[in-house]
């Protein structure tokens, strides 16, 4: 472990190990295990591993570090949905799924206590993910912006339709306006922008009016267009039809009280 860590290393194959000790593959699996149970290496995928720095000490096997270990399952891909919205702290559920988007045919997995979930995302959405620094590993994640829209477009991956609210309200608050703008232009879904303007309008977020108008146009032609179940049965207590983004809102007002308002600005007041 100490000889990988001075190579600088956070990552390792077997094939490295089997170099390093001088000995069988065979030998080398035994090793290998022997790090797995002690918690200083974690199979990432097979023949792949991640390393449990010294300085974090065995057992260090945190939240991020899963995030590491789900990243290393499909390429390319991104950490999306409410894993995404956990990480930049939009959502104060905790859920023992990892969401992982990918274009590939891929099974789920289990990595440490989680469950590793794979999204299949349409070419046209699989865009607006950076690499963010998780304790060391370099990890696709969808951006600010891709997340909140990502989780009003698919909400039973967030949590449902009022915790996709909560995180746009609360992403809202540190948004590039334009960016979340271009990103669904880029998607051409008049549906998607009709439920993302009409969340934004709910929460009160703080749009600039050249965007709002820019969405507006985007929301296309179509009339038969959905926030929650299909309307072929309204809800009890929905919300019903709006005007100005021409959508229907089929979801019980209580289901979306705590976000109402919750992406205005918050003044601080000065005691006098």
């Amino acid at each position: 472990m100490l000889a990988l860590t001075e190579r600088r290393r956070r990552e390792t194959t077997r094939a490295e190990i089997v170099e390093l000790l001088g000995v069988t593959p065979k030998a080398a699996d035994h090793v290998i295990e022997s790090l797995r149970r002690k918690g200083w290496l974690e199979r990432a995928t097979w023949g792949q591993y991640l390393l449990i720095p010294p300085e974090q000490g065995p057992d260090a096997l945190g939240d991020s570090n899963l995030l590491a270990l789900a990243s290393r399952i499909a390429n390319p891909y991104y950490i999306g949905f409410s894993t995404a919205a956990a990480h930049y702290g939009l959502t104060t559920q905790h859920r023992n799924v990892i969401f992982v988007v990918t274009p590939l045919r891929l099974r789920g997995r289990q990595v440490g206590e989680s469950q590793v979930r794979i999204v299949n995302q349409a070419d046209s959405k699989f865009f607006g993910f950076e690499p963010v620094d998780v304790l060391g590993y370099k990890v696709m994640i969808s951006d600010r912006e891709k997340t909140a829209i990502d989780c009003v477009d698919r909400p039973a991956l967030a949590g449902g339709v009022g915790e996709a609210a909560i995180i746009l309200a609360t992403a809202s608050r540190r948004f590039d306006w334009k960016k979340a703008a271009d990103y669904l232009q880029r998607i051409e879904s008049g549906a998607l922008v009709r439920r993302f303007g009409w969340l934004v309008d709910h929460v009160k977020a703080d749009m600039p009016p050249e965007v709002r108008e820019r969405l507006l146009g985007l929301t296309g032609r179509s009339t038969r267009a959905w926030l929650g179940p299909a309307p072929e049965r309204a809800l009890t207590g929905a919300i019903g039809y709006d005007n100005t983004w021409r959508l229907f809102v089929n979801v019980p007002r209580e289901e979306l009280h705590g976000s109402a308002g919750l992406g205005r600005r918050k003044s601080v007041r000065k005691d006098s």
